[in-house]
């Protein structure tokens, strides 16, 4: 099965209130599974590899990792540091980079792309989150 994912973290401040949230469809763009969570405080490029681990996990609890995927983000530091063309200079940053390959490396095959935050996926999950961010007030 092909899964496209797309992921989005937000936070309010910098560090500040954090949710993180993805969406998980077929190669036919079904919805199969998609969440958004409070992180607590914490910055935006955290938030932003949360929720791509988070996905990377649900996917790989829910259909396996027998599948090829492809990942979708607006985060460009976080996409360009996972395929290897920006270093990372945060040791905050670090585990949760670390993180994020060995569950990527669990995949038949990945793909990783930066996408603008317009994308009408990435608008859904950002919708979410700040559904999720409203509630705490």
């Amino acid at each position: 099965m092909d899964l496209y994912i797309y992921t989005d973290g937000a936070a309010r401040g910098n560090p500040g209130k954090s949710a993180s949230g993805f969406r998980i469809y077929d190669s036919k763009h079904n919805l199969l599974t998609k969440s958004s969570f409070y992180n607590g405080e914490r910055t935006n490029n955290a938030a932003e590899y949360i929720a791509v681990i988070a996905a990377l996990k649900d996917a790989r609890e829910k259909f396996g990792v027998g599948n090829d995927l492809e990942l979708f983000s607006d985060s460009k530091l976080v996409i360009s540091q996972l395929n290897g063309s920006f270093k990372i200079k945060s040791r905050d940053l670090m585990g949760l980079y670390d993180e994020a390959s060995a569950l990527l490396a669990l995949f038949k095959s990945y793909k990783l792309n930066n996408v603008p935050r317009e994308n009408e996926y990435i608008v859904l999950v950002d919708k979410e989150l700040n559904v999720t961010l409203d509630r705490l007030g």
